[in-house]
């Protein structure tokens, strides 16, 4: 797996969103939470992410777009460290549960955790 952030791994399907959020799983690491669902695509990719930030907590655009970016950024660098040797396709979310603009250091080491603890569960499932 490289290290880019291609079309076909983006969650687009409104179906397969609103079927994770009912029935998916997740974990978290403050102010990053996770939502996954172990399921199958018609492409060959083992994951399709997308990335969500609270209008509640960000009523600015420009605020949310910036976090979308710090947060895309920071799981297309880790991604290929933490699923190299995934076998099962999964569909998740990043949601973005803070209050306060992060940096993108704070960003990164929160994915890294986040995929961590999300490798760990995977396994045990």
């Amino acid at each position: 797996m490289n290290a880019s952030y291609p079309k076909k791994e983006k969650l687009k399907s409104e179906k397969l969103i609103s079927k994770l959020f009912l029935e998916g799983k997740s974990v978290s690491a403050y102010p990053l939470r996770m939502v996954y669902l172990k399921t199958t695509f018609d492409e060959a990719v083992k994951i399709k992410a997308g990335v969500s930030v609270s209008k509640r907590n960000f009523k600015k655009a420009v605020d949310r777009n910036r976090i979308k970016r710090l947060l895309r950024e920071a799981y297309r660098l880790n991604k290929a460290t933490y699923f190299n040797n995934l076998t099962t396709q999964y569909a998740f979310m990043i949601l973005y549960i803070g209050k306060e603009k992060p940096t993108f250091l704070e960003v990164e080491t929160k994915m890294k955790q986040l995929l961590r603890k999300f490798v760990e569960k995977s396994i045990k499932e």
